[in-house]
């Protein structure tokens, strides 16, 4: 390999100093590199660059309460660490898988008597913080009202949907997004110069081939880039000069797959089926195969993207192309037959339908728009002579007295009054199959002319 396709330490920007209370060097990689400050922290510049409102909160110690969320490996935990350094503010660290209402009580009391007896401010950082119930929530919520502590959260999850609205509406919320390709990129390269806590003190040189596909495949998380690359330099023999080389190879096996960002019951589970109804409804097959690969790749269950596809098909595509629906169904009943990985191919082959299909909600609005009628007007009585004339007593009742059957009309059809009021709420397209039907459907209602109600 030329020398040039290589980069190593002595051609990167100069190393950090060292600080102030190391990470035991036992650590892993990703946390012994944790920002100490804001200018080390890399990414989430939509709120942290200069000028922005948390930037700028911290900077003037105007921070009170704040829920991060985002996905793993974006920097909530450094963040929220960062602050507390820079506002000399007590921090305390709960998990909100493993602690309890006794551990927080013990904290809050420690926070109370510290802001008594020394006037400095506690930051309780919780991890996690969705894990925890209402109850356990609501004991936080005294202390964060009074300002005894200021609360950092964190978590995975939207915060809308799994935190308190209490909790919520006393928080300042900001999403963390994951890490670009180039953030992610510069801390493999600060790790690779810094000999107190990165692996600078290795003879190391790294194919920028090889930094880029780590940086790829971590998925913006900068945890699994910089634990990726520890494994690759701490497994990778010296050559014949006593350097350790990394290739794309070697980068290919110490991240051999990529992990897609996605939860069974969070944002990613339904953010994605959100979008790929909305690129079928919008006519992308190729956006919406990608949204499909990527919930089969992360082992999405087939019946729940199969009973979207469903939905879609009647409600987006309708009567335009009846196929669709026929299609979806199938797919459906095939993934529950076959499983995946080979359920892929069918429901790939109807979304591919649904997206290509032309479209009409008709159906969809005709249906809503009854329901509304129903709910809030006047309740219509079934016409006598559509009612039921068969069981004995009908006759005198007058039931059934005048229905015409439809198929001794021409063309199978009988002009009458099948409502008793001039409703109309279906208005077909005419958009593929659906312009014949509106054709035949406005032939139909111009010869009939039922009583009217005033609507």
């Amino acid at each position: 390999m030329a020398g040039d396709e290589l980069f190593s330490p002595v051609t990167l920007s100069p190393a950090i100093p060292a600080v102030d209370t190391p990470t035991p060097s036992h650590a892993p990689l990703a946390a012994r590199m944790r920002p100490r400050n804001l200018d080390e922290y890399v990414g989430q510049q939509h709120i942290l660059a200069p000028g922005q409102l948390l930037r700028r909160a911290i900077e003037a110690d105007r921070i009170e309460s704040l829920l991060f969320f985002g996905p793993p490996g974006t920097g909530k935990t450094s963040l929220a660490q960062i602050i507390a350094r820079q506002t000399k503010c007590k921090f305390e660290r709960l998990s909100g898988v493993e602690s309890n209402v006794a551990d927080m009580r013990r904290v809050l009391a420690a926070a109370h008597n510290r802001l008594e007896n020394s006037g400095q401010r506690t930051i309780l950082f919780i991890d996690e913080i969705h894990r925890f119930n209402k109850s356990q929530q609501d004991v936080l919520l005294p202390d964060v009202e009074s300002g005894v502590i200021r609360l950092i959260g964190a978590t995975t999850h939207n915060p809308f949907f799994f935190v308190n609205a209490p909790l919520v509406s006393r928080s300042q919320i900001f999403e963390l997004r994951p890490l670009s390709e180039g953030d992610l990129f510069e801390l493999i390269s600060r790790a690779l110069i810094d000999a107190d806590r990165g692996i600078g003190y290795l003879k190391i040189k790294v194919e920028k081939e090889a930094a880029h596909h780590l940086a790829k495949l971590s998925d913006g998380d900068a945890r699994k880039a910089l634990n990726s690359l520890e494994i690759a330099a701490l497994t990778t023999p010296p050559d014949a000069d006593g350097a350790i080389r990394i290739t794309l190879e070697v980068a290919e096996q110490s991240i051999q797959k990529k992990a897609v960002v996605y939860d069974g019951d969070g944002d990613a589970h339904y953010d994605t089926i959100s979008a790929f109804i909305k690129s079928m409804r919008g006519s992308d097959p190729d956006a919406a195969l990608y949204w499909l690969a990527k919930m089969i790749h992360a082992g999405e269950d087939p019946r729940f993207i199969t009973r979207r596809m469903i939905i879609c098909a009647a409600e987006d595509v309708g009567l335009a192309d009846p196929m669709a629906l026929v299609l979806a169904n199938a797919a459906h009943q095939a993934a529950e037959f076959v499983g995946w990985p080979e359920a892929r191919i069918p429901i790939a082959e109807a979304t591919v339908y649904i997206a290509c299909a032309n479209k009409s909600n008709s159906a969809y609005k005709a249906i809503d728009a009854a329901l509304e009628d129903v709910r809030s007007g006047k309740t219509l009585p079934v016409p006598e002579h559509l009612r039921d004339g068969h069981y004995k007593g009908a006759e005198r009742l007058g039931h059934g007295k005048g229905y015409q059957y439809a198929h001794d009309g021409k063309d199978h059809f009988v002009a009458q009054d099948y409502l008793g009021a001039a409703k109309r709420y279906y208005e077909p397209t005419e958009q593929g199959v659906e312009k014949k039907i509106k054709e035949r459907l406005d032939n139909w209602r111009k010869q009939t002319q039922p009583k009217t109600d005033g609507k």
